[in-house]
């Protein structure tokens, strides 16, 4: 089986060498050269997205958004002009459930597969081939794709239908962002009481507290270590999904809703293309404090 991935970017690239590592056949794309040449080097091939969609079996992407996604697929010379039924189109991309099932419903009509398959993990979990793979679309689609995703995560889960995949997405994001913005407050509470935040965490971290947030995004808050490995700009972006989405179906989110405005804060602040653990900026404006830890 031969896999076409679209997208090297900070989780694309390490997929992508999971799958070239593993053993698999691989042709890469990206509009950047010297990553694809570096991929190359690795052991894959290169090719247009035509050869991609002529040559590949499955061809997979992960972008920025769903307007690059479909112009990908959809667009003047893309995918569905080449691909042939029995082919399989897999997006790991943060999107809405209703572009899913817009991509699913269109590339059926010629006989061609769609899973969406959003990830989890961030950066550090896609090169340590230990994301989680969250999927929507037919049962005989993640069958085939199965082998594939297991060079790249600890789990692949079948969530159900053509955008169910997106749905717990976009559900993992309100979970995430929200920890995160739990943790920088419970830190400038810390720090404003005049109690060393790293010792807080330190803590904390073993007990009923401990979670990812705590564990990957504390350390970075009290170092002033903001360098993405997400940003909140992508963050933002999979939080306005989920607001829309909710309003859609008539679900209140009120936690989210305030979620929402801190990134919008972050936002008129110029920190967008920061970590989220950037968030912690936020309350310690709020609360005239700094967390950091103490020599």
């Amino acid at each position: 089986m031969k896999v076409g991935f679209i997208g090297l970017g900070i989780m694309g690239r390490p997929m992508a060498e999971h799958m070239v590592k593993a053993g698999l056949d691989v042709m890469v794309s990206d509009l950047n050269e010297k990553i694809v040449a570096e991929l190359v080097a690795e052991g894959a091939t290169a090719g247009s997205n035509e050869d991609l969609a002529e040559q590949c079996d499955v061809v997979e992407m992960i972008l920025p958004n769903a307007s690059i996604v479909k112009n990908v697929i959809f667009g003047e010379g893309g995918l569905m002009d080449y691909m042939k039924a029995g082919q399989i189109v897999v997006d790991h991309s943060s999107v809405t459930a209703n572009d899913s099932r817009e991509c699913y419903e269109k590339l059926q009509e010629k006989g061609i597969g769609f899973l969406d398959a959003p990830v989890s993990g961030g950066e550090s979990g896609a090169k340590a081939g230990t994301l989680a793979i969250m999927v929507g679309g037919d049962e005989k689609d993640f069958n085939t794709c199965a082998p594939i995703f297991d060079t790249y995560s600890s789990q692949a889960t079948l969530i159900g239908d053509s955008g169910s995949g997106s749905i717990c997405k976009l559900a993992n994001q309100i979970i995430v962002n929200n920890n995160i913005a739990i943790v920088a407050e419970a830190l400038t509470f810390a720090a404003k009481a005049g109690v060393d935040p790293e010792k807080v965490y330190k803590a904390i971290e073993g007990g009923a507290a401990r979670s990812y947030a705590l564990e990957d995004k504390a350390p970075m808050m009290v170092e002033r270590n903001f360098t993405p490995g997400g940003t909140i700009k992508v963050n933002h972006k999979d939080i306005t999904n989920v607001i829309n989405t909710a309003h859609a179906i008539d679900c209140p989110i009120p936690y989210t809703a305030q979620l929402y405005e801190i990134q919008q804060t972050m936002k008129a602040h110029g920190h967008m293309e920061e970590d989220h653990a950037a968030y912690v900026k936020y309350f310690e404006t709020l609360a005239d404090t700094i967390v950091e830890k103490k020599n």
